[in-house]
Formats: structure tokens, sequence, C-alpha cells
């Protein structure tokens, strides 16, 4: 039951009155903190696309109409983020006080009417069973115990300052939201904010999903003909009587679909023959077994499916792109039903995709779930070596295939550091791994190393396969990725099915420079569209670990792959006489290249250079040895 906050109490007016200017100033400054902080403290009830839209209304209007003044405490440290953060606090706990019967909704407890989303549901990205267990955790607490417990943790150090600051906002009682907060059980970091700050709980980084476009075009169509049939019918009643007539409709009929039924049956799953991906003509995800300590537990397998077909609003779906949420047309494969940390997952695929159940441990599917869709239609062998089973504190587990004999973590970074073996249990179920660390931090990169395969996590389902050599190479060395590895962080959450790095040329510097190389590294993506390539160069002399500057991209284009296994890159070079040149080089079989622009000349070969002024752009073209032309990555 939701603990009421009163009015707040009038105070001695402050010393030193907060200047509206520098109030505006904290607001914008801080305004995905304070939207975190709204957003975590309102009821959970209202729903995940209804609490961000809300969260981000209250916060804009934090702002006071006039000057702060008596009654507003002038709080320690930046006034101004205090003050804002004080009316937001307020805010949140006045929308989620309970409204009498007959009372006038507060601000807060309807619809907002700014920001307004039409025909898109907006939520922010799922993370693992952790984060799903703290929101369930928080959602039985009262909303001054919500906002006890997040100040706690994300906000202020010390119970006596969040017990002033709850009495600033109104809390009847805050010794008591204290105490509630402090005896929930949460899971490991909870409480020093780790969980608090993922992208779980940030309504400022959000995914879009349309609405229910069946139901949403059966209601359009049967609102039109209602109003038809109510004009025609008026306009006859009006001509016969002079007096309005009935008005009414009626929505279409639901007719029931017999694969769809069959879809929901836990007792028609399908499930492969243990040990038949040794005699398939194309292992793939189709000739995984089903494995895991539930895979029999038809209660958990009906909740799973039933929640895929019909996800209700408390569950969190996620989607790689180009990937369909629908419901599958038939009985999926199972491949896995067991107990991950504090979570129960389901793994079903479907032909086209792998789909991720997961459910609290222990709860027997009450409350919220999660839901996510990757896309994975022709896998083989070497793209169906895992799928993530769960992820905790930014550590994840997964599931390997059948056929992979060993695992082990190795760091990209490090290329001279020896593979770390990955224990697996009887199911092939890993130990944690760490993931790569977000933007801004590439200290390390963790890959598998999956018998002769590399792979890497790259925020999704299925981990991208990692290959290196010529454009069509299966070879994995993980040597290869010490000064390009980094450069995944820009392809995480974009459906990546594998990433080929090619080194494709050594350049000889002028003025005996030494040695650079050029690297062109091509992602592919499950739905065969959106593919990224970039060309980057590597001077001499750099640390091991140091990442070569991009000198041209490329988005949708055959360069560096199969249909066009060819490259030509350039880019300014400073040498250590603070002489500057225009560098350019192309694969193997580009015979010569032309500069033009801010640099002109024709040398013969896959490698040129030119002295150039600082900051001259010069148009590159190639030519390769059969006539063909080439064009630059830019």
């Amino acid at each position: 039951m939701e603990q009421q906050a009163t009015a707040p109490r009038p105070r001695t007016a402050p010393d030193a009155v907060i200047d509206i200017d520098r109030a505006e100033a904290a607001l914008i400054e801080h305004y995905p903190r304070l939207v975190r902080l709204c957003y975590l403290v309102l009821p959970p009830a209202l729903g995940r696309h209804r609490r961000v839209l809300t969260a981000h209304a209250l916060v804009q209007r934090a702002l006071p109409r006039t000057r702060p003044g008596a009654g507003e405490p002038a709080p320690a440290g930046d006034p101004g983020y205090a003050y804002v953060r004080l009316r937001v606090l307020r805010a949140a706990l006045d929308a989620a006080r309970p409204r009498g019967r007959f009372a006038l909704p507060r601000p807060g407890q309807l619809p907002p009417p700014v920001p307004q989303v039409w025909g898109l549901r907006l939520f922010p990205r799922s993370g693992g069973a952790d984060e799903l267990a703290l929101d369930q955790a928080l959602g039985r607490l009262s909303a001054p115990a919500r906002a006890a417990f997040v100040l706690r943790a994300v906000e202020l150090g010390a119970d006596r300052e969040v017990r002033a600051l709850l009495d600033a906002a109104g809390v009847e009682d805050p010794g008591a939201a204290i105490a509630e907060a402090t005896a929930i059980r949460v899971p490991p970091g909870s409480r020093e904010g780790t969980l608090l700050n993922s992208v779980e709980f940030d309504p400022c980084s959000l995914q879009a999903r349309p609405t229910d476009l069946m139901q949403r075009r059966r209601r359009t169509r049967a609102a039109a003909i209602a109003v038809a049939a109510s004009a025609v019918c008026g306009a006859l009643l009006l001509a016969l009587t002079g007096g309005p007539g009935p008005d009414g409709a009626a929505a279409p009929p639901y007719t029931r679909n017999a694969a769809a039924e069959q879809a929901l049956d836990p007792g028609l799953l399908t499930r492969a023959e243990p040990g038949g991906w040794q005699h398939a003509d194309r292992p793939g995800f189709a000739s995984w077994p089903a494995r895991g300590s539930r895979a029999d537990d038809t209660a958990l397998l009906r909740r799973a499916l039933a929640v895929w077909a019909r996800p209700g609003p408390g569950v969190h779906v996620t989607a790689t792109p180009g990937t369909p949420t629908g419901p599958a047309a038939g009985p999926p494969q199972l491949l896995y039903a067991g107990e991950v940390d504090s979570a129960v997952v389901v793994l079903l695929h479907d032909g086209l995709r792998v789909v991720r159940y997961a459910e609290a441990r222990g709860g027997g599917g009450a409350g919220a779930a999660a839901l996510d869709f990757a896309r994975t239609d022709a896998a083989d062998a070497d793209t169906a070596t895992a799928v993530v089973v769960g992820r905790t504190d930014g550590n994840v587990r997964y599931l390997t295939a059948p056929w992979v004999a060993s695992a082990a973590v190795r760091d990209l970074l490090a290329p001279g550091r020896p593979a770390r073996p990955l224990r697996r249990d009887a199911d092939g179920v890993t130990d944690p791994v760490a993931g790569p660390a977000a933007a801004g931090d590439c200290s390390a990169w963790p890959a598998l190393q999956l018998g002769p395969r590399l792979a890497t996590d790259l925020g999704e389902l299925v981990p991208a396969r990692l290959t290196t050599g010529a454009p069509g190479s299966s070879a994995s060395s993980p040597g290869a990725w010490a000064h390009t590895a980094c450069r995944l962080q820009p392809l995480r959450s974009q459906g990546v099915r594998a990433v080929n790095l090619w080194h494709f040329a050594h350049q000889r510097l002028p003025g005996a420079a030494g040695t650079g190389d050029w690297y062109c590294t091509r992602a592919e993506t499950w739905r065969g569209a959106g593919s990224r390539v970039l060309a980057q160069f590597q001077p001499p002399g750099a640390r091991p670990a140091a990442q070569a500057a991009v000198v041209g991209r490329a988005e949708d284009s055959p360069a560096c792959g199969p249909r066009s296994p060819h490259a030509l890159a350039g880019g300014l070079w400073r040498s250590a006489s603070g002489a500057w040149y225009a560098l350019a080089a192309g694969s193997e079989d580009v015979a010569s290249i032309t500069a033009a622009g801010g640099v002109h000349g024709t040398e013969p070969g896959p490698t040129a250079f030119w002295p150039a002024p600082p900051g001259a752009r010069a148009r590159l073209s190639g030519r390769l040895r059969d006539g063909g032309a080439v064009a630059p990555l830019r």
C-alpha cells in the first residue's frame, strides 16, 4: 500500500534566494539524472511507457513560474540542482499518492499533455535478470520508500541527508520510509547504485516499438465504419422523422488460427535429437538439443509461449534491428529451459529468430518478465556457437553449442596474454564472463575463444563472430585485433552477425619513418543490410594496444567484402620533422593511385604519398590491375 506524502510544511525563509536562472541551468545540465530519479519514484503500475513520459513531463515542469523565495529551502552544495531535485521529488511523490474518490487528479496522475507520442511505445532498454529482480522489488515498496532507496543509492550518502530531503519533500514519516527501503531484499549492486544506473532504469535512452498495429487498424476501421454508418442512418432518420437516430458499431470478429494455437502448446514444441548435429548437413540452431533442468517444466514452457504470443504491459520486449517480434507461425524449437542466477530462462528458436524469455526465480511467472528477440536466419556452425542466457552487473553467461569442444576468454587488447579457460556446466552454460566496457572506457576487450572460432559480445543475444584476413576468410587470429578492437563499440545493438578485419596494406613512410599499417573492418548484419565498413591507419611506433585512426567509412557498401574484395583509403600524416604528407594505400590488386584537389599526382602500385599542406583534402581514385576502378572509403 502506498504511503501518503503530506503537503510540505512551511519553513523559514533561507538567507540566500535561489536564482531561477541558476536553477534552469542545473535542470538542463542534470536533466538525465533528474528524469531517472523521477522515473524510479513514480509507481510502476503506470507502465513503462507512461512512466517515461510522465517523468519527462514532471522534470520539465519543475521550474517555478516565479522566482523562488520564502518557504523554499536553500540547500548546501549546488543550490540550483538541489532546489530542482526537491521539486522533482515532490512532484513524483505527489503523483504516487492515492487519489480520493471525488478528488481531482494531480499532475502526473493523468497522461501528460507533453511530451506526447502517437503510435509508438517508448521504454528503456532491458537489462539482465538482476535488473528485472530489482524492478520487481522496487514495485513492492511505497513511493516514499522507493524515493529513500534511490536517494541513498545514487544521490545522497547518509541516512541523515536522505531523511532531511524526504522531510522537505513532504513525506510524513521519513524514518519509516528509510526503514522500509532498508529491509527489502535486492540483488547485489543495487544499494551501491550500480544496477540503478544501468540502461534498464534510464528513461533518456529509449527503445521505440509500435502499438498493437492489428488492434489499432481494427479500431480505426471500425471507427470509420461507425462514423459512416451513423452519418447515413442519421441522414435517413432526419429525412424521415426529423429527429436523431441511434449510433453504434461492432469490431470485426476474431478469427482463430490453428497454427497459432499449436504454437502455444508446450507439448508440441520441437526438440532436436541429442547428437543430431553430428550428422546434420549444416549444423546450426536447428540442430541444438533441448537442454536445462527445466526442459520438461510444462507450466514454465506454457508461460513462455503465451508471453511470446501476447506480451502484456509488464513484459520488457527488446529486438535487434530488423527482427520481427510477432508470435511464431507454428510450434517453435526448444533450446534451453533452466535457472540462471536469479532468473528462470527459456530459449526458443523458430527458424528465423532466437527468443529468450526470462522471469524472476521463484516467482512462478507472477510480475514482470523479459522477452528478447534476435534474428538468426541462415545461422551455421560458425555463427551459432553461443547464445546469451543471462546478464548480471556487466557479466554475461552463455549457452554454448554442442559442437564447441573448448571455451576460453581472451583480451583482444593484450595479444601476448594467454587465454583463460572458461568453465561450463553439464548443459553448456558458462561461468560469468565480463562484457566489453561502456563507451569511453576501452582498457580491455574480452572475447570468447570457442574452439577455433572467435566471438565477442555486442550487447545482443547472439555474440558476433570475429574473423581476420582477406574478404571471405574464416580465420580467427586474436592477435590481429589489438589496434582495432575498440572500434567495435559503435556496433553494439546493431544486429551484427560477423566482423572481419583485413590488414590490406603495409606502407613504407617517407623520411625513413618506418612502416604504417592499413586495416579494413567490415561488419555484416543478420538482416543482410546495414553493413558498416571502417578504414583505419596505424603509424609505426605505437604502443601495443593503441587504436588505429579511422580514415574512412561507409555504410551499406560492398567494399572489403566478398562481392568487392578491394580497398582504398587515404589520410594526412605528420612526420617527426613536422612535414605533412597525404598518404594513400590500396589492396594488392590496386595498380595505381591518383590524387586530385588539395594534392595532385599519380603513383604506380598499391601505396603512394605526396607532400601536402596542413588540412589539405585530396580526392583519391584507384585503378585495378584488370583495368577496373576502385573508389576510396571516405
